[in-house]
Order: structure tokens, then sequence, then C-alpha cells
């Protein structure tokens, strides 16, 4: 009989990172967080950086799991900055693994969809950015990963679909997924070529133009056609 042994921690282990899904009682656990940059042409020319596909290639940039809030729930202001900006995508939910995947074979890891901001420092990132330091101050923000429930599309590639964020009832950004620079094969099987995706590895395939400040008090509401809707309340600075 071999004996069994428990391990004890110095203090409590971070909790395991999940999602409401549509339709079921289980909940997603999530593993990581992937942002893909600049991936709506005219969000791009927005942020002073055009894209020229036929010479680039995708970038990414990652959050901790532990900056994930569902919809609807209230954050505060964060620290260290003073110009908040909402960004409106979707998210990609990846369901099973996956290393070098080819673009024809890449709709086998999707799992389903969910509607996302990635909530940004700006004024942080674009002086990181203007330095060529890392963003991480900029994104890598407290409860700035904000994601709706997740819908189950298994297999299925979206291509087109529109898309709408507003403040306190105006709209600021609208576009369709159909503009996307990357599509989603193409992003998997980029991302696949570094890493092993796994299932529950969240893809936020990028925001189009129209971003902009937020300030204490703003709702934020967003749709994304035949995925759903996110909310999120923004509080005053702690």
């Amino acid at each position: 009989m071999t004996a069994t042994t428990s391990t004890t921690y110095l203090w409590t282990p971070p909790p395991v990172y999940s999602l409401p899904v549509r339709g079921r009682s289980e909940r997603l656990p999530i593993h990581r967080l992937f942002f893909v940059g600049r991936n709506y042409h005219a969000h791009a020319v927005e942020m002073g950086r055009p894209v020229d596909k036929s010479v680039e290639v995708p970038f990414y940039f990652t959050k901790a799991p532990s900056t994930l809030v569902e919809s609807g729930a209230t954050v505060a202001y964060p620290p260290g900055t003073q110009n908040y900006h909402h960004e409106m995508e979707l998210v990609l939910v990846i369901g099973a693994p996956g290393f070098r995947v080819s673009e024809a074979d890449a709709p086998r890891l999707v799992y389903g969809y969910a509607c996302g901001l990635d909530m940004t420092r700006r004024d942080l990132q674009l002086v990181a950015r203007d330095k060529g330091r890392p963003w991480d101050l900029g994104k890598d923000v407290e409860q700035s990963s904000v994601v709706s429930e997740i819908v189950p599309m298994p297999q299925l590639v979206l291509g087109q679909g529109d898309l709408e964020l507003s403040v306190n009832g105006t709209v600021r950004q609208k576009s369709d997924l159909s503009k996307l620079i990357w599509n989603i094969p193409e992003l998997i099987a980029d991302l696949s070529k570094f890493y092993h995706l796994q299932p529950g590895d969240l893809i936020f395939t990028g925001t189009p133009e129209g971003v902009g400040p937020v300030l204490a008090g703003d709702r934020i509401e967003g749709h994304i056609e035949g995925v759903g809707s996110i909310v999120l309340h923004v509080g005053p600075a702690e």
C-alpha cells in the first residue's frame, strides 16, 4: 500500500479562476489570457501604428488570470492613471490542446466565444510603448479583463457579426468581426507556433477604433452579434 500525503502551504493558494457557460451548470476553468494587439486597421491608425499585413505578423501580450472579472461587476478606477480606456473585443475560448496547428485544423480548437473588455491604463501604456518598454503597467491591471458568459460554439469560426460598445448610452465603438486583420484560424495557427494551447486559454482578438476614457460612475455596455452582451460599472478610486 502506498502512503498518501497532502501538501500544506504557508497561505491559501489562489483560487481557480472560471467563467459561466451558457446552458451548463459547470463553470469553465481559465488557464491563460492572451491579447492580440492592433487587429483592426482603423484602430491601428487611431493608435498611430498602421498595420501592413503583407509584411507583419500578429503580436500579443498577456495578463494574469487574476485580472479576470465577470460581466456585471463594479470595479474601482485603478491607481496610477488619469486615462483609463475601454477596449471591446471578441474573446475566443480554446477547448482542445494544440501546438503548431495549421489554419485548416484550427477550428478543432474552438470551444466557443464571449464578449470581452480589455481595460487599459492608456497613459502608462503609451509611455512604455514610446520608450520601448513592456506594457505591463498599462495592460496587466487588476480587474481589467472583463468577460461575459461563454457561449459554446464547438469548431465554429466566427467571420462576421456586429460589435458595439457604449458608455452611458453613447456609442463609442462600432465595427464588424469581418474587419479583423488576422481572423480566427490565422490567430490560432500563429499563436500555436509559440505556445502549446490548452483548454481554458482565452484569446482576446483585438479591439476596433473608438477606444476612449472612462470615469468613475460610468456604465459600459457592449454587444457582439450572435455572442451576447457585457456590462461593466466603473466605481470610484480606492
